[in-house]
């Protein structure tokens, strides 16, 4: 049995997943998704931001998600 895989204007669809593109920055060179499935949608959905860096963080709706050490 396949996947769902779809492409999107901002991102893909796959199985019960969905990515889109939310916020970019050329000049500062960085970009926020957003990951979303339906049980995680609207203000539910995680955002990812990553930096020109390479840097990652990651916040849902309780806010921003910590390393653990």
């Amino acid at each position: 049995m396949s996947q769902h895989y779809a492409e999107t204007k901002y991102g893909f669809e796959w199985g019960a997943a969905r990515v889109q593109r939310a916020f970019s920055d050329d000049k500062r060179g960085w970009v926020t998704m957003t990951l979303e499935t339906p049980k995680h949608a609207g203000h539910h959905a995680l955002q990812i931001r990553v930096t020109r860096t390479g840097k990652v963080r990651i916040h849902d709706s309780r806010g921003e998600w910590s390393c653990p050490t």
